[in-house]
């Protein structure tokens, strides 16, 4: 009884989950997605981008909340959920027809990560 009571103690002191590594893994995606997420939808969700809010563990993106941005910010997340495992992903849409935020947050080291990898997000901010 002992001994099942010591190893139910140690399965619950381990994480709920393992955590990834701190890097993208864009073997995550096919080539094909891989082009479609880099070189395709990056670029014209940083055209549509209004404004950047930032926070305590990472960063808010502002976008106009029509149909066609809507639809590019969720395949985004789709893609990039999967090469980014470590971020925390949100999408709000604001009452009133208001704006389209894409929050990534995460754990320590998240915010500073998204400023170096997301460089061209930041531009002409």
């Amino acid at each position: 009884m002992k001994l099942l009571l010591s190893l139910v103690l140690a399965v619950l002191a381990l994480p709920a989950f393992a955590e990834s590594p701190f890097a993208c893994d864009r073997a995550a995606l096919t080539p094909q997605a891989r082009k479609r997420h880099f070189d395709e939808l990056s670029p014209a969700l940083r055209a549509r981008k209004k404004r950047i809010r930032e926070l305590r563990d990472g960063f808010e993106f502002e976008f106009p909340p029509d149909t066609a941005t809507f639809q590019l910010v969720s395949e985004w997340v789709t893609g990039e959920r999967l090469c980014c495992p470590f971020f925390d992903i949100d999408v709000h849409v604001q009452r009133e027809h208001g704006s389209l935020w894409l929050r990534l947050t995460g754990r320590e080291g998240v915010k500073q990560f998204i400023h170096a990898d997301f460089t061209r997000w930041f531009d002409a901010e």
